[in-house]
């Protein structure tokens, strides 16, 4: 206990303390007010005693526990991310960790998916790597405070949602599988965290809003929908409690809605398309080129290309590359394929339809007849099918549970279904809805056309890929060869999935003067520009009889496994109102 302050000297001059009397009675005042004094300063010394002695009470306690204010031990092992900073463990992907790294430091770098506090001493978060490779992380403080504090642990909880990190870790097993996570037999302890970017406090579009089916195919936000009506959910589980964001929320937010497995899983999948045409073909002797896509007349006679100044002159956006893959053919090539953008300027505003849009084209010389070429392109799609669901059987399964479908189903080999256009015409009449009971076979189909009859061919064969022949003349472009058997039908198909046309392609008109009369039959003049260049090709060499096809590459992904629209699988879709990102 403080010592009590010694008394208080009192002042007797009274020139001093005027108020003070002479001789006994001021100096009886003076020690009357000198005790008083003594005694409340004791007791406030007392009070001051007793605050101290308390508060050393309470910071031994926090010391004994580890929980004081005291030196932050862990202070090297957390934090952002500088350019000294090291982290030496082996670096390793989610995919790799099995059993032969169970008790082994690893560097991991991840989002952090979740995060969650567990009392003060204990944090788990949740690590994507990519797709939906994801595993729980453990946090915990040490007793002694390194290699991981109680304030590392608060940091790491506190960490905002899809923000990129580097951990270092050991591998160990939980106490039980973490059903949340894909790697679920095993979890990472955390012993060095570091942020290498920070995500923003609100995500414009939340990865459990991504990750679910669109809400809307609007192209446009729809009145009243906000950016972060799609991110004001706590949690990233895919259920009835997280919002649905529409078409265009998702593509006005290109990262989180790539972010999302669901989005990543049809990327992989448009991309083995690709891969798998092209290996079909190299594997039967087809060459590869590269057609321009800059063009000086819009080539195939329709109005609707895209107009651009060019130095002094005009140029267009090809429309395909169908001129350049013929004269391919007449400069000798047996058998040529191309994969590159297409451009349509045409004002369709339909889940079908994209202003740009990528294209597999393939052309071949015909020796004996065209059908050469339609079974190719049949080969070609049906090997691409096949290697679909033997090697991407896992992604298929993930879109499902987010846009769920039937099995796409195939003819058995040698059971291929091939209807003529008068035939499916016919089947409608038949037997589709009433509304088809008077079609007419030098027609062309409409949509709700093409899908009844998807649906009929189904049924009836079993199969959701077929092929329309023999196409009316005037459904078909000026070079389609005409039937010589039946000049008012071409020899000219389209392939179709579940209902819908995915290929079109046929025979070519190969003499001159056979495609002049076809151009002028279509309203057309042979002499135009940009046609008089093609036919000049014709008039130069004598060219084969040759036919070829051109693949939506969208359109394949997004019917063989039911999306509603092709935006969701373009990288980076063009429509009539979009332009961006």
């Amino acid at each position: 206990m403080a010592k009590p302050p010694k008394e208080a000297t009192i002042p007797t001059d009274p020139a001093l303390n005027p108020a003070s009397g002479s001789g006994a009675s001021a100096t009886e005042g003076a020690e009357t007010q000198s005790k008083k004094g003594a005694k409340k300063a004791e007791a406030k010394a007392k009070k001051e005693a007793e605050k101290a002695r308390k508060a050393a009470e309470r910071e031994a306690q926090q010391a004994a526990s580890g929980s004081g204010p005291s030196e932050d031990l862990a202070k090297e092992n957390y934090g952002d991310i500088t350019p000294t900073t090291t982290i030496s463990a082996e670096r390793v992907n989610l995919r790799k960790i099995g059993e032969e790294y169970l008790g082994k430091t690893v560097k991991v770098r991840a989002w952090i998916q979740n995060a969650r506090m567990q009392g003060a001493k204990m944090a788990f978060v949740e690590l994507r790597e990519e797709g939906n490779w994801t595993i729980q992380g453990v946090v915990s403080a040490s007793a002694e405070g390194k290699p991981v504090s109680k304030q590392m642990v608060k940091w790491i909880g506190g960490l905002k949602l899809e923000s990129f990190v580097a951990v270092e870790a050991t591998v160990q097993k939980p106490l039980e599988p973490v059903k949340s996570t894909k790697v679920s037999g095993y979890e990472l302890h955390l012993v060095k965290c570091y942020l290498v970017a920070s995500a923003p406090e609100v995500l414009g579009l939340g990865l459990g809003a991504a990750s679910r089916a669109v809400g809307s195919l609007a192209e446009e936000e729809e009145k009243g929908e906000t950016a972060s009506a799609a991110t004001a959910v706590e949690g990233l589980s895919i259920n009835e409690g997280t919002p649905v964001a529409s078409l265009a929320t998702h593509l006005n937010n290109p990262a989180m809605h790539k972010r999302a497995p669901v989005s990543q899983a049809i990327a992989d999948i448009r991309i083995a398309v690709e891969d798998y045409f092209c290996e079909y073909l190299r594997a039967h002797r087809f060459k590869k080129f590269h057609p321009p896509s800059l063009i000086g007349a819009a080539s195939e006679g329709g109005a609707n290309v895209f107009k651009l100044p060019y130095f002094e002159k005009e140029a267009f956006l090809a429309q395909s590359p169908q001129f350049y893959k013929q004269f391919e053919i007449a400069g000798g090539r047996k058998r040529v394929y191309c994969v590159g953008p297409v451009f349509r300027a045409e004002n369709s505003n339909t889940p079908r339809h994209m202003t740009e849009f990528i294209g597999l084209d393939l052309e071949m010389e015909i020796e004996e007849h065209y059908h050469e070429v339609m079974h190719m392109l049949e080969g070609v799609l049906l090997h691409i099918f096949k290697g679909l669901s033997e090697n991407y059987r896992e992604e298929i399964e993930l879109i499902r549970t987010i846009y769920p479908s039937e099995e796409f189903l195939l003819p058995k080999d040698g059971h291929e279904v091939r209807l003529t256009f008068a035939e499916g015409q016919a089947l409608l009449r038949a037997e589709g809805p009433p509304e088809f009971k008077d079609v007419k076979d030098n027609e062309d189909m409409s949509t709700p056309q093409e899908k009844a009859l998807g649906a009929l061919v189904r049924k009836k064969f079993g199969t959701d890929f077929y092929v329309l022949d023999k196409f009316p003349v005037d459904a078909r472009p000026f070079y389609a060869m005409p039937d010589p058997a039946n000049p008012e039908v071409t020899n000219a198909y389209d392939f179709m999935m579940r209902g819908q046309e995915i290929l079109s392609g046929g025979q070519r008109l190969h003499l001159p003067h056979e495609l002049e009369a076809m151009i002028r039959r279509k309203g057309l003049d042979p002499n135009q520009p940009g046609i008089k260049e093609y036919v000049d090709v014709f008039r130069s060499v004598g060219v084969p009889p040759h036919g070829g096809g051109g693949i939506g590459l969208d359109r394949v992904v997004a019917w063989y496994l039911n999306l509603p629209s092709v935006h969701l699988v373009c990288d980076y879709p063009r429509t009539p109102k979009r332009l961006s990102p």
